[in-house]
């Protein structure tokens, strides 16, 4: 008996409507994309991880002073004695970076805590309570918002002894507006829901049902807001150290290292303004690239619309 041909593949007419995707399609590029999402996340703890072993191990096992100077071997090209070379004056490129990038994670980390309390304390206050309470305090951040955060941190810093605490408050209480506007949004949103209109039905008080059902709820959101802002953090601190206005001049400063080689990199010496540059801008975009992982594990639909 004679086999049935084969029905022969539809050919579609010019002009005519695309057919239905290729279901197969679609799921190569999904897991092509979850494999990039899940590399680059591998890529940003490893970073990460990188850069907080160094500034742990490396000040306490290398017994070198990082202001030691040595003006007869100053502006010297990489090499295996000095890495990344050294500056205008001799000192170690590689350990003034291990340095600095140790000052800037200190104040990242502990002013993007600052940022959250206050944010969230604040937010929480007024989405919990409403009403005139919450109008006033939004219009109290929209005049911080107002006020450019380098023009209010220079103000902050100018009120003190150049130092970290200074650049850390400065950093601190310039950042929260964002963190507040998150945490108002999430605890109005838990606001709607039945288990917050059966803790008031069974009599709890507003500031029972604030601790015991609203403030956990945003624990979430305002962790991933601070480690979203210690990218920002830094960033600030090199600014303010670039303008000379952040730590004293004999404590290593990533961004006073860059404004300190300005002239030697017209000179045509790279190294001390490339090496200082990039650790601001690879643990920062490591751990920016760890928040966004975050972000999308907090929110499924963002991480599916992601994988299509």
């Amino acid at each position: 008996m004679a086999e049935a041909p084969e029905a022969p593949e539809a050919v579609r007419k010019p002009g005519a409507p695309p057919g239905p995707p290729d279901a197969t399609r679609w799921r190569t590029r999904g897991t092509g994309r979850k494999s990039v999402r899940t590399l680059r996340v591998r890529t940003s703890a490893a970073v990460v991880a990188l850069a907080v072993l160094a500034v742990l191990v490396v000040p306490p096992l290398v017994q070198l002073d990082q202001q030691a100077v040595d003006i007869g071997n100053k502006l010297a090209a990489p090499s295996l004695s000095h890495l990344f070379g050294t500056d205008d004056v001799g000192r170690d490129v590689l350990l003034r970076c291990v340095y600095g990038l140790r000052v800037s994670l200190l104040v990242g980390v502990v002013a993007a805590l600052v940022a959250t309390v206050v944010g969230t304390a604040v937010g929480a206050l007024a989405g919990a309570l409403g009403g005139h309470v919450d109008r006033a305090v939004m219009r109290l951040v929209d005049v911080f918002a107002s006020v450019p955060h380098l023009l209010l941190g220079i103000f902050i810093v100018a009120l003190f002894q150049p130092g970290v605490w200074p650049v850390v408050a400065s950093v601190g209480l310039t950042h929260w507006v964002s963190t507040c506007r998150i945490v108002r949004a999430e605890v109005l949103s838990l606001r709607g829901r039945p288990f917050v209109d059966a803790a008031v039905s069974g009599g709890a008080s507003r500031t029972r049902v604030a601790i015991r059902h609203l403030v956990p709820g945003v624990l979430p959101q305002a962790g991933l807001a601070a480690v979203l802002m210690v990218p920002h953090a830094v960033w600030h601190e090199s600014a303010l150290s670039f303008l000379g206005l952040g730590l004293p001049p004999h404590q290593a400063s990533l961004g006073a290292m860059v404004q300190g080689a300005r002239g030697s990199l017209l000179a045509g010496d790279w190294w001390p303004t490339l090496f200082p540059g990039l650790f601001i801008i690879i643990p920062t975009l490591a751990v920016a690239g760890l928040a966004g992982a975050w972000r999308e594990r907090l929110n499924p639909r963002r991480r599916s619309e992601l994988t299509l």
